[in-house]
């Protein structure tokens, strides 16, 4: 993957080559993105104008031994971890990555628990990840230059996995480069963060939010929620539970957790990382600052159970009942 083969994002482009030519590379870099924006090809096209001994223009060659490897995802020293189904590791779903990037380089997260075969699981990053991947970096690199590790979703790695890399992203071994790829940033450990150079990364075109048809459900149930009306909040609970499939039940959850993410960089005042819309300025003013990173957890949950075929009316009644609480 070379950058003149993804479109878009000039200024990021520009950025990472002026860092290499430069000699001022950040040990840590975190891509924000929306869900399939495009952040996975950008960390390859960094990574092969990183390795590349024979770049130029602004670009790495592309045909060099050290691009083909990058580029099929199989260089010895570039380690990728990402969530997998508990008690199992990254390197044990290679394959099936491989193949997924081959195909479509800005896969979205569910492309990849689909590609995994790991659908109903909770998908994350667990300790024993952790563990594996210093115990890789302890030894001296394969090819004896550069090393990196690419994490996608870092939001999903407990905190257990997350404290034990700690050190190692902040003091690096040399010539060590860490990638880390977000879609929730108020989800990453704020220490992990705080550890690494944040570049947002835009999708080609058009925007990546996801699109829900009823998006009024989450307008009127967030206005229950906040009039501290619970049973006006489980009258709408009834209604979603009764949308067409679960299908449309799962998109609710994704519609609901895209405006959360925009409640929280509005509490936060951070601006600049994707379109905050005015119910989500509404409602940031009036709900406690806990309340979107708690209630992420909570639509989480709930997603996931919908995909194990729990009963609807069920499962959002629960969800209902745990979001009054927090917010």
């Amino acid at each position: 993957m070379t950058f003149a083969q993804i479109q878009g994002n000039e200024d990021v482009k520009q950025a990472l080559t002026g860092m290499v030519d430069e000699g001022r590379i950040p040990h840590a870099i975190l891509f924000h993105e929306d869900d399939g924006g495009g952040a996975f090809p950008v960390a390859l096209a960094f990574l092969q104008y990183l390795f590349c001994r024979e770049r130029s223009g602004g670009d790495s060659c592309g045909r060099c031994p050290s691009c083909g490897k990058i580029g099929r995802l199989i260089h010895p020293d570039v380690h990728f971890v990402f969530p997998t189904a508990a008690g199992t590791l990254s390197e044990q779903y290679l394959e099936p990555l491989r193949r997924l990037v081959a195909e479509r380089p800005a896969f979205r997260e569910a492309e990849l628990i689909d590609a995994l075969g790991i659908e109903g699981k909770v998908p994350v990053i667990a300790v024993a990840e952790s563990r594996r991947l210093l115990e890789k970096l302890s030894l001296s690199a394969l090819e004896g230059g550069w090393r990196a590790v690419v994490i996608y979703l870092p939001e999903r790695m407990n905190a257990e996995a997350a404290n034990r890399l700690l050190k190692i992203i902040e003091e690096p071994p040399a010539q060590t480069q860490f990638l880390l790829i977000a879609h929730q940033m108020e989800r990453v450990l704020p220490t992990i963060a705080s550890r690494c150079q944040r570049i947002r990364v835009r999708a080609a075109g058009a925007s990546a939010a996801p699109e829900f048809a009823d998006a009024g459900l989450l307008d009127e149930l967030m206005d229950a929620l906040l009039a501290r009306d619970l049973q006006g909040a489980l009258d709408v609970a009834d209604r979603v539970a009764g949308l067409p499939s679960r299908e449309s039940a799962k998109s609710f959850c994704t519609f609901a957790a895209e405006r959360l993410r925009q409640v929280f960089l509005a509490q936060q005042g951070i601006e600049g990382v994707g379109e905050i819309s005015p119910q989500a300025r509404g409602w940031a003013a009036r709900c406690r600052k806990t309340f979107p990173r708690q209630a992420l957890e909570v639509l989480d949950r709930t997603q996931t159970l919908i995909g194990r075929n729990v009963n609807l009316k069920i499962l959002f009644t629960d969800m209902t009942d745990r979001l009054f609480l927090l917010i």
